[in-house]
């Protein structure tokens, strides 16, 4: 009896150690945004998750891995354009794992290597570019930099989904270059902009003279509206000489009573 006693106690404290040491290692929790990835005997079982699962302890071996979008800095990249200009490029990436089977077995560090490729690439791609398009085109660089990417990351499970081009610094000379340059340019639309409405009022003046020399009223109208213009802005006595024109019919009507 009593050894049946000693042999119930060591059961139960092989129980306890079993659900102390033991069971917590084999019951695993994966989040809904992660994927437990499976190693039996070194061996790649799958991928399981989200959820709560079991392994079998000191057989299987599991690695975490991170499903969601991961935004990475690329660092400054010192570069020359198609041009020969030096430069000064930065990026951002944003890629997520969509395979972490492939992930985990097909490279040793995904984030490292998605760094590494995407240095490399930036400076291939902007050395095939022009300043010029590298600061206006901004766009074009950027698909041709996030497909290059993606086709590099592919085989090992992971998705380059866009890629910005951050900041292009340029040399100290170069910037004042650019600022003359903008700077005449700017000088040279506002010339052509005043010769344009010099011609304009000069199109619109001689078509007025035009049409005053038509009608010789005209004139003595506008004539009379500047005095009308003058007198209402100063109070004072104006003098001027009344043109002829202005009896010609008086003149015409005495000439024709006199012959009668």
């Amino acid at each position: 009896m009593v050894e049946l006693i000693e042999m119930l106690g060591w059961f139960w404290v092989i129980v306890i150690l079993f659900a102390v040491f033991v069971l917590p290692s084999a019951i695993k929790v994966v989040r809904e945004y992660e994927r437990g990835v499976i190693f039996r005997l070194g061996r790649l079982v799958g991928a399981r998750g989200p959820g709560l699962f079991f392994i079998i302890p000191v057989i299987e071996q599991m690695i975490k891995v991170d499903l969601r979008v991961v935004t990475m800095d690329v660092a400054k990249q010192e570069t020359m354009t198609r041009d020969n200009v030096p430069v000064s490029v930065d990026a951002v990436v944003y890629f997520q794992v969509v395979n972490p089977e492939m992930a985990i077995n097909n490279v040793e560090n995904f984030v490292k290597a998605t760094s590494l490729i995407s240095q490399t690439t930036l400076r291939s791609i902007v050395g095939q570019f022009e300043l010029d398009s590298l600061l206006s085109d901004r766009d074009t660089v950027n698909q041709r930099l996030q497909a290059i990417i993606d086709e590099q990351t592919e085989p090992w499970g992971v998705k380059v989904i866009t890629v910005e081009v951050r900041d292009v610094v340029l040399p100290e000379a170069m910037r004042r270059a650019m600022a003359r340059q903008a700077e005449t340019e700017r000088d040279r639309r506002a010339k052509i902009i005043n010769a344009e409405g010099e011609f304009q009022a000069a199109e619109k003046l001689s078509e007025a003279a035009r049409i005053i020399s038509q009608t010789p009223q005209a004139l003595q109208l506008r004539f009379l509206q500047t005095l009308t213009e003058v007198a209402a802005e100063n109070n004072s006595t104006i003098v001027f000489p009344v043109p002829v024109d202005l009896f010609e019919p008086f003149i015409k009507k005495l000439s024709g009573q006199s012959q009668n």
